[in-house]
């Protein structure tokens, strides 16, 4: 008799310990990096016109715009920006 009590009483507390989910950790997907979270390396933060700070790998150009004249633009700059034009 103490044998079946005491199968029923692990019984019925693994099934208290399981029936519970709001306790149990929640499942981690895998971290991954995303191409805009890759390391950076050989590259240099700029100062774009707009006031915001840009990260380019591209060397600094000065180009000719028919509207604006002279510009100064960094190159290849995160986020898949050609040209970023920079504040003097």
């Amino acid at each position: 008799m103490n044998v079946f009590v005491s199968a029923l009483l692990s019984i019925a507390v693994a099934g208290i310990s399981t029936a519970n989910p709001r306790f149990a950790q929640p499942l981690r997907s895998p971290i991954t990096q995303s191409r805009n979270q890759q390391a950076r390396k050989g590259g240099q933060w700029y100062l774009a016109e707009n006031g915001h700070a840009v990260y380019c790998f591209g060397p600094v150009m000065v180009i000719n715009e028919p509207k604006v004249g002279f510009q100064r633009v960094a190159t290849f700059c995160q986020g898949d920006r050609p040209m970023v034009p920079l504040k003097d």
